[in-house]
């Protein structure tokens, strides 16, 4: 009713996943090349990840418009079945008949023969599921054995996981680990930042009919506060926002309006305080309770590794905030004393138990906020968060890069920088950290305004294996480097590949077989795509290993 005064087509709004609204963000481009990238490749699974909102069945369905004509698409909305229920669901996809009460190996033959044939007539068979956190893991495994079917150079089913952060952590499951070994390319899509919102908003507008901007700068940043660059959330309440700026023929949206807006798509009854309007609470008393269920941790519960290894305590830092940045100044060390002897009371023990917990949960949800992490990782940097300005384009403006990846314990403390750490409770809610420093199997970790050292089983279990850091990235960014590249550029690329492998670099002459086969060697290693040429992601992978710039987590230990 609305679309007339504002001069709008169509709404601009809608929470329908309608691809000719899609924004792509940075990240979005990247999670469509991801997908792009997969169904390109031999192997058979691709992962997509985002928290709800995000946009990922938006995306998933801008790439359904751009496969090629020979592919046969089977896109799977409800991925809460049996395993013999997928299989008929996949056959009712792909229009293979089959009879009454089909047995599980019936439905696997016919999806067999069905693939074969495929194959024979030149064409692709491709599977999206969405929201794939809900699959169980027998259904999951049932895929795996779907996908053996192959030929030598490619598999004749792909598949293409959906899902929300909790389906990183069912892939990790013992049982599944041989799916996880097969997919050949991830990601995960975070937030839009406060820039992006803006452009998010005017690029819906444009698409419905309106071309003159419609929300104020003001209206923006509310947005992006309360929304928290959720495309989802920001739809909802723009929408909201535009009926009741209807109702009152007031042109343009401002932040007052906005705010009502989000009021009654949260429930909320005020604005709540962003990082930077909140002060830091660092009270002595719960340090020293921090000190003391940790002393008591590192004895008895596993999580920090033992005393007689010599490991510094865990430390204290407030963040002082100023007009234009936060800076983090250098912690004060709290030292303990050793932990009473193993035989000294059970209630003592009973009681130092529940401090632990107590502080532990404290540390955990105060750390909710991904900007909390993000401000211990600029101190590491000796840099400082600046107002107004998301995490990455803070750091943009100090001269340094951000880096997103997917990995595991071993691809963190192999790149060696201090990271910001996506993690999961025991609830299965998010939290956020930022890992310092390393020493062996332990991780020197910061909650909030707590450091404490975890060890590398507790760490597996909440990490979900997305991860960021910062560096500083070279000034001018190489061609392409591959056959017929200058022979300085092959040159550059044989030493840091040898650097990686401890060898010696060989005098090269051209881009040979021997260089190649190692290129696509480590492409594969990282999730890149293995076409033997050092494009620009290979090159910054590969720079993140030789870079010798800013904090390392083990002084010495880059590529060990």
């Amino acid at each position: 009713m609305y679309k007339a005064f504002y001069g709008l087509k169509e709404s601009p709004f809608s929470i329908a996943p309608n691809p000719d609204f899609l924004f792509l963000s940075d990240r979005h481009r990247e999670a469509l090349a991801h997908l792009t990238y997969g169904l390109g490749e031999t192997g058979g699974f691709v992962l997509l990840t985002g928290e709800v909102g995000t946009g990922k069945t938006t995306v998933s369905r801008c790439l359904l418009r751009q496969l090629p004509a020979n592919t046969d698409t089977a896109f799977i909305l409800n991925p809460s079945l049996t395993e013999q229920e997928l299989l008929a669901t996949l056959c009712d996809e792909l229009k293979i008949p089959y009879g009454d009460n089909p047995s599980l190996k019936q439905l696997t033959d016919l999806i067999s023969r069905f693939l074969l044939q495929n194959h024979q007539a030149g064409r692709n068979t491709v599977m999206i599921i969405d929201e794939a956190q809900h699959l169980r893991p027998e259904v999951l495994e049932q895929l795996r054995l779907l996908t053996n079917l192959e030929t030598d150079t490619k598999k004749l089913l792909q598949v293409i996981l959906i899902g929300q952060p909790e389906l990183q952590q069912l892939l990790k499951r013992q049982e599944l680990r041989q799916l996880a070994q097969r997919i050949t390319a991830r990601y995960h899509l975070l937030p839009l930042t406060l820039e992006e919102v803006g452009m998010y908003v005017q690029h819906r507008l444009q698409v419905a009919g309106r071309f003159e901007p419609l929300f104020n700068r003001g209206a923006i940043k509310v947005l992006h506060k309360f929304s928290g660059g959720i495309p989802r959330l920001i739809n909802l309440m723009c929408e909201r926002a535009l009926m009741a700026g209807y109702a009152r023929s007031r042109v343009p949206i401002d932040a007052r309006m906005v705010s009502q807006a989000a009021a009654e798509v949260l429930g909320l009854e005020a604005p709540k305080p962003g990082l930077w309007q909140r002060p830091v609470p660092i009270a002595i008393a719960t340090a020293l309770t921090f000190g003391g269920a940790l002393l008591w941790l590192n004895q008895y519960s596993g999580l920090l590794p033992g005393a007689e290894a010599g490991q510094q305590p865990p430390v204290t830092t407030q963040a002082v905030v100023s007009d234009t940045a936060v800076e983090t100044p250098a912690a004060e060390v709290v030292t303990l004393q050793p932990a009473n002897s193993i035989d000294e009371a059970q209630s003592e023990r009973q009681a130092q138990l529940q401090a632990q917990a107590r502080v532990l949960n404290i540390a955990i949800d105060a750390s909710r906020e991904i900007d909390t992490a993000f401000a211990a990782l600029f101190g590491a940097w000796g840099a400082a968060p600046y107002r107004d300005l998301s995490p990455c384009q803070g750091a943009q403006a100090q001269g340094l890069s951000c880096h997103q990846q997917q990995g595991n314990w071993f691809s963190l403390t192999r790149l060696n920088y201090p990271a910001v750490v996506y993690l999961l409770d025991d609830e299965g809610q998010d939290f956020y950290g930022t890992v310092l420093a390393r020493d062996g199997d332990s991780l020197l970790l910061q909650l909030a305004e707590q450091q404490l050292w975890v060890e590398r089983d507790w760490f597996n279990r909440h990490f979900t294996g997305t991860f960021e850091l910062f560096w500083q990235a070279p000034a001018q960014a190489a061609s392409d480097i591959g056959r017929g590249s200058a022979l300085s550029q092959i040159q550059w690329l044989e030493n840091g590949l040898a650097q990686l492998d401890d060898r010696p670099p060989r005098q090269m002459q051209s881009f040979d077989s021997q260089l190649e086969m190692r290129l696509k060697q480590f492409q594969r290693q990282h999730g890149l795509k293995a076409d033997g040429i050092a494009g620009s992601q290979t090159q910054v992978q590969l720079n993140l290993y030789l870079s010798r710039q800013g904090p390392r987590l083990v002084s010495n230990g880059g590529l060990s």
